[in-house]
Formats: C-alpha cells, structure tokens, sequence
C-alpha cells in the first residue's frame, strides 16, 4: 500500500500527462469539469423584519438574527438563509445534503473548510483522492488532511501521535482506506442500553441497507439500490489466501460476510471501491445532488462559531478568503464535522464545560460538560513478517512499475492501483466469555512504515491487529479561543491494565496465526516485533513504542439520556440545552463500535435524515445475528 501511494510525479502525474501524450495543461482540458450551478438564494436587508412564504425554500431571516452577537451585520447588507446548515462534507454531512434536498420545499448549505476532491472536476488529475492504491499520499500532507497530533501519550513512552483528519469533500472517506465494516449487532444494542433509544440494531440495520448498493446483490443484511457501492477485492493475491486459510487452521471459522449474519471469523473484506474509483461519501451522496437548485455548497471555509439567539441556534459564521461571513438557518443548524471539528465549534460558541469556556473568555450559551469528554479511539500494531518469495507490493514502488501502474489505472482504471490491498482480515474474540468479538484484524501484503510515510524496505506482509472496544478515555478541549488553533487532543491510550492486557494477545494471537502451516511457502523471518520479543514485559514495550492509530476518533459529542449528565445530543441527536442545533457524525456514538467508522457513520446520517423530515423510523425485526457455540472457550 504505501510503495503503491508513491506514484508521485514520476508516476500518476507523468502517467496522466502520457495518456494523450500531450502537456499536463492538454490533458486538462480533455476532462469534463463539474457543471455550472447557478444558485441565487433569496436575501434579506438585515435590520428590520420580514415574512415568507412557508412554499418558498429560500428564506430571509428577520431582524432577531442581528442580535445574535456585538458586532451585527450592517443595516444594509444582505444576508442569505436556508432552510438547514450543515458544517462538514464528510460522510455525514454528504449524507445529509442529499437526503434534505430530496425535499424540494427545503433548502441547505453545506460548508467544508477543505477544497472539492476533484480537479477541474477530473477524476483522472485527482489520482491522489480517487486511485485506491495512493491512499497514503494524503496521510503525507495537510492539502485534505487537518494533520492533528495528540498529546504526548503517559503511556506510551511520552509519544505524540499523528491523527490524519479528512478536510475536502467527502472528509476521512475521501482519505481511508476504503475498509466497509459495520461493526456488530451487539453495538448497537448497547447503545439503547446506553441511553440511545431507537438506535439498536433493528432500528440501525434497515439504514445500513438503504446505503448500500452491494456488488453480490441484496439479501436481509445487504442493500443493493442505495448510493454507497460496495466491493470485494479483486487481485486474488496468495498471501491474501494464506492469511484465510492461516486463520481457519488456527481454529477460527471463515465468514462469508463480516457485515452480515456473522461478524467473527476471518474472510474477505468488503470495500468502498466501484469500478476501480474510490467511492466516498462525495461520490455517492454529495455529486448526484449537485444539480438541485435547493443545494448550495461552499468550499475553503472554515466555520468559526454557531450564531445563537439566546438558546436558539440561528446560524454559523465563517471565513472565506480572508472575509468574515455569516449565514442563517431558518430550521436547524447541522454539525457534522467530526469528532474533533464538532465538539471543537460547540466549545468556540459557548457549548460545553462552563469552568472551561470561562478560562478561555468565551462567553457560555449551555454548560454540557460532556462536549468533548468519552474520546475513545481504535489503537493498532503491525505484525510483519519477512516474505520469502518477491510477490509483495515491494516492487510497485519501483519507478517503471509505479508508471505501469498509473498507466494502467489512468487508462481503464484497474490493476494494482484499482484496490487499497486491504482484502481480507478477520474478527475474533480475546479470551473466554467475550459474547462478540472484540479484536480485528485487517491484512495487507506489503509492508507498511509510520503510516506509510517512509518507503518499505523488504519484501514482508503484515497484519494490523488491535482490540476494538478499549476502556481507556480520553477526551478534547480548546487550546484557545482562536478557531484557527487545534485544539488538545488526549486519547488517553493504554491507560488501563485490561488494554494493555488485550494488546498483548493481540500480538500473541497474530503470531500464532502466522505461524500456521499456510504461510509456510511464504514465512521468513519476523520483522515486528522480531524474534527478540517474547516475554509479556517484551510485547508491552513493543505495543507502547509502535502501537498507533487506527483513524477511529468518536463519542466527543456522545448521545444519550437527557438525564444523563455526560450526554451531548439526545437520541434524535439534538443538542441538549438548546434549540435547533443537531450534531450529526461519529462524535455522537455513545460508545465505539466494534469496527472501522466509515460505514457507521453514514448508517447514522441516513437514519437522522429520516428524524429530520419526520417519517416513520426504519425497522428489520427478529433478523438473526450469529452467536458462538460455546463461550467456555476463546475460539
């Protein structure tokens, strides 16, 4: 994966330059941009107030909205109103603007502080988002990345840790690893225990499906009509084969589906990829809704502070270019920024810990000591080991294979540029009496150093293994009043005795997987943790040194019981303490699901549409999950 990212300028963009074999400005004429939209939102002279048509989409705010700070708008100057804002074009926020825009009566603007995931509209000059195989290029830079790092971790030798951010349309989905997995069945149900009512699995799973337009056709688990392709791998590649077999020669079952009836086994892994494009939450939600004249989008703007009337959310402000800007939102305000930007922009305006805000000078709208508090985070290690035969993706980094590559990718968009790699893995559980599993396995043959920002350096496969539902918490707060300052982030990892505990399988059970007799054509030597770490103290220090993240950040803004004093939204994901504001993204999770977030996340936008525009909630009744045999033993 990360020698595949290297196509670079020696690769992709002298390859997209040689399709036609003319100059790169030759070659971007031949694309077909993004249409033209001409969207005029009616205005208002804000200062006096005005009425409306409750037909009409494109709303004038009355003069209330001038009092939502010190310094209002000039009695002259016109200020647009929609129906809803949304802040963030990500997997939510995509979600939502297709969605309300259904509605022909309502209007929304959607703001994203990064640029568009497309050049010239072109997906071909945007090979770093939409090639699969250059995921890593976009780890490796701020262009659509907020590039954040942590805290230094307590225990994990004092480590600052990068946290990759999606910032362009599509947020993280235009920079994952393209993984498709919904996490269990029992998630979702401790979320109704959690405080979330409505949201078990029964409620969660028909909005899973409505998503999904799975390439092996619909059934009870999978959806085959919905915006969201989702693939297999198609390279066939034998360590993948391995890895599966591996799995099941060391007594875990094989699934045919993780996403479906049974989560726990090792088998092939689904992936946001269609025809050989990624496919993010852009591709699938936010482009087809692009036309709608009640759609209007903003990019490189960045969201400051929400506009409040009292307790009443009546807009955002936010900068452009260097201008100050406001808008308002006739109905609701809509964060779907993420589990960092959205417990961030409620603290800016006046939403969270009292006793914080204070110290800060901000002035407080809602004390909600839960905003930012519960940050919880997949953690992971790389297991790797040394291939004895060259058919890893080591020798894709090499410069004429890197220009077959984009070449090929370019051309028709398949090969080994067409796929992240990540094609199968597995989910077990850690010991006796875990009732579902709780560590995940994703496996790649190739070999992958500091999130692939330095080049591998043999011939190795490796597995990313960590446990899935950790105890240790962490949590974020402001660094300043300044919205251009990140703010602190403290996941808190490893800082209980039963994570590092679980981590330490983690790494034992990984070995023993490679060690079965289905890599025997393939095992070399052990790259990591190496041959040299075999006591429990040994495997520690090596998760403390090499464990990172897995790109999981979640539950900032957690959902819950209005009783419930941590709680940040309620279970129509409204903001508690005040009015129309809603926070729509992986921050409301109450507690991290049992997989990657992607997925989730677009289940929870899809199913808060539904509350948005009032109709009945979704249901699949009595559909049946599998369950272990026995769980006397781990496997």
């Amino acid at each position: 994966m990360s020698s595949l990212a290297k196509l670079g300028q020696t690769g992709a963009w002298r390859a997209a330059t040689a399709v036609q074999g003319r100059s790169v400005r030759s070659v971007a004429c031949l694309f077909t941009s993004l249409p033209q939209r001409h969207f005029v939102p009616k205005t208002t002279n804000v200062g006096f107030s005005v009425s409306w048509s409750s037909s009409n989409p494109y709303r004038c705010f009355s003069a209330s909205a001038a009092r939502c700070s010190s310094s209002p708008p000039a009695a002259n100057q016109k200020t647009p109103s929609y129906s809803y804002i949304v802040v963030g074009a990500g997997s939510a926020g995509c979600v939502l603007a297709n969605r309300l825009t259904e509605d022909a009566h309502e209007s929304v603007l959607l703001l994203e502080a990064g640029p568009k995931d497309k050049v010239l509209g072109s997906v071909r000059l945007s090979w770093k988002i939409h090639m699969p195989a250059a995921l890593i290029y976009n780890l490796c830079d701020d262009k659509y990345n907020w590039y954040y790092h942590t805290l230094p971790q307590a225990n994990m030798n004092d480590r600052v840790m990068y946290w990759p951010r999606g910032r362009v349309w599509g947020g993280s989905s235009s920079l994952n690893a393209m993984v498709y997995v919904r996490g269990h069945a029992e998630d979702y149900n401790r979320w109704q225990r959690e405080g979330a009512e409505g949201w078990e699995y029964k409620h969660c799973l028909p909005y899973f499906r409505k998503a999904q337009c799975h390439e092996l056709g619909e059934n009870s688990y999978r959806g085959g009509s919905g915006p969201l392709h989702v693939s297999r791998g198609k390279t066939n590649h034998p360590l993948h084969k391995a890895f599966i077999e591996a799995g099941q020669q060391a007594g875990y079952p094989f699934t045919d589906d993780m996403n479906g009836y049974q989560q726990e086994g090792v088998g092939w892994m689904d992936m946001t990829i269609y025809k050989g494009k990624r496919w993010s939450s852009a591709s699938a939600y936010l482009r087809p809704a692009l036309g709608r004249p009640n759609l209007k989008t903003e990019v490189r703007c960045l969201t400051t502070r929400i506009l409040f009337d009292g307790k009443r959310a009546v807009g955002v402000e936010y900068t452009q270019r260097g201008e100050k800007k406001r808008v308002f939102a006739d109905k609701e305000v809509i964060l779907s920024g993420g589990a960092i930007n959205s417990p961030q922009l409620l603290m800016l305006s006046g939403v969270g810990n009292a006793d914080d805000l204070k110290q800060l000078g901000i002035p407080v709208v809602q004390h909600l000591p839960g905003v930012g508090s519960n940050l919880q985070d997949h953690l992971e290690v790389y297991v790797q080991q040394q291939c004895t035969q060259p058919i890893t993706l080591y020798k894709a980094q090499k410069p004429f294979q890197m220009i077959k590559i984009g070449l090929e990718w370019l051309t028709v968009f398949t090969g080994y540029g067409a796929t992240a790699h990540m094609e199968s893995g597995g989910f077990i559980r850690s010991r006796p009496h875990v009732t579902h599993p709780d560590i995940q396995f994703h496996f790649l043959p190739s070999q992958v150093i500091d999130h692939g920002r330095v080049p591998a350096k043999i011939e190795a496969y490796q597995v990313h293994v960590g446990p899935m539902r950790s105890t240790s918490i962490g949590w974020i707060k402001l660094k300043s009043a300044n919205p251009m300052d990140h703010p602190n982030i403290q996941p808190n990892y490893l800082s209980t005795d039963i994570d590092v505990w679980e981590f330490r399988e983690s790494v034992k059970l990984s070995r023993e997987i490679f060690a079965q007799k289905a890599f025997d054509p393939f095992r070399g030597p052990e790259v990591r943790p190496g041959p040299q770490t075999q006591s429990d103290a040994e495997i520690d220090a090596f998760v403390r040194q090499a464990a990172d993240t897995a790109y999981h950040p979640s539950c900032t803004c957690k959902m819950g019981s209005p009783s419930d004093p941590m709680a940040v939204v309620d279970s129509n994901t409204r903001v508690l303490g005040v009015e129309r504001l809603r926070v729509v993204d992986a921050s409301i999770m109450p507690s991290i699901v049992s997989g990657n977030l992607n997925a989730p996340t677009i289940m929870m936008a899809e199913k808060t549409a539904d509350i948005i525009r009032g109709r009945p909630p979704l249901v699949s009744p009595d559909v049946p999950v599998y369950r272990p045999p026995t769980l006397e033993t781990q496997r």
